[in-house]
C-alpha cells in the first residue's frame, strides 16, 4: 500500500495504526498482536471499512472480542 496517506493525527484510535488510501478506504493495523486466545475467538488486528467511524465500528468489535476471549 505504497500509495496509501497517513490519516491526520485528529483521526486516530489507540493502539493502532490508521491508513486512508488514495481510493478513499480506510485500512487499520493493531500495534501489538491480540493474544492466541483472542485470536483463537476471531480477534483479528487488521481491518478496513469505507468511513472513519466504520473502521472505528469494526476495530470496537475486535477488541471486544479480545476482552471476551480473556480468561
Amino acid at each position: 500500500m505504497h500509495d496509501g496517506k497517513a490519516i491526520a493525527p485528529a483521526l486516530t484510535i489507540p493502539g493502532w495504526r490508521l491508513i486512508h488510501s488514495d481510493q478513499n478506504r480506510f485500512w487499520a493495523f493493531r500495534k501489538t498482536l491480540f493474544p492466541a486466545r483472542a485470536r483463537r475467538a476471531g480477534a483479528v488486528p487488521d481491518v478496513d471499512a469505507d468511513t472513519f467511524d466504520e473502521l472505528q465500528a469494526v476495530i470496537e468489535r475486535q477488541e471486544q472480542i479480545a476482552r471476551g476471549a480473556q480468561p
